[in-house]
């Protein structure tokens, strides 16, 4: 089942696709990376792999229309890790209140700085976020917030991305919930290597397939 929505948050509304199994044991709500949106290929392929796992799914814009346009000339939003948190946050809150996925764990995937984006989301709200994968991410820009996660964490970077292999490293170290940094063989920044996005949506599949599966459910905290 596909589902559109619209998502009000941080004074904007914001368009997503719910693809929600009927079996479905978790719910991962996707964060973007920079210059991105919704409709990313990859993103997306990694969607489709989850949705397999009886995995719901939720791609969603960071920015509005009108924002995207600006952000294109000027890449003044796609870093802004402050104000896209709060949007992530209200992401992962619709959907705990939606009827189709209501009561189902939720996980974050991040890609590049979306990486950071769902990071921070964890740290601010860990009654909501319960698993967090990153993919080719920069987990370094949620600076402080590393520290308050608490959800594990999976970060996955390629092989032949060194730069953001050692910031995912000292990422890491800043982490005090379970993670792993695990490297891609091969694979650059995007994944473009044959296989390699493969890998990363099966590693990805099984890290919340575990984590979301052992965890407790609770009613979304009331704002």
């Amino acid at each position: 089942m596909t589902v559109p929505v619209t998502i009000g948050s941080g004074g904007t509304e914001l368009s997503g696709d719910l693809v929600v199994p009927a079996d479905a044991i978790g719910v991962v709500v996707f964060a973007h990376g920079s210059g991105s949106s919704r409709f990313s290929a990859r993103n997306r392929a990694v969607a489709r792999s989850l949705q397999d796992r009886r995995l719901a799914t939720l791609l969603f814009d960071l920015l509005d229309e009108d924002e995207d346009k600006y952000d294109r000339h000027t890449a003044q939003h796609r870093f802004d890790i402050e104000m896209l948190t709060p949007r992530l946050i209200g992401a992962l809150e619709h959907v705990a209140g939606h009827a189709a996925t209501a009561r189902l764990p939720l996980g974050a995937f991040g890609a590049s700085t979306g990486a950071a984006v769902a990071l921070r989301a964890a740290a601010h709200r860990p009654d909501l976020v319960r698993a967090v994968v990153s993919r080719g991410g920069r987990p370094d820009l949620a600076g402080d917030d590393l520290a308050d996660v608490r959800a594990p964490t999976l970060l996955l970077v390629g092989e032949r991305d060194p730069q953001v292999i050692t910031l995912n490293e000292e990422a890491a170290a800043r982490l005090n919930a379970e993670h792993e940094l695990r490297i891609v063989p091969g694979a650059s920044h995007l994944f473009e290597e044959p296989g390699t996005l493969e890998q990363v949506a099966d590693e990805a599949g099984e890290w919340f397939e575990r984590t979301l599966s052992a965890s407790p459910v609770h009613p979304p905290r009331r704002r």
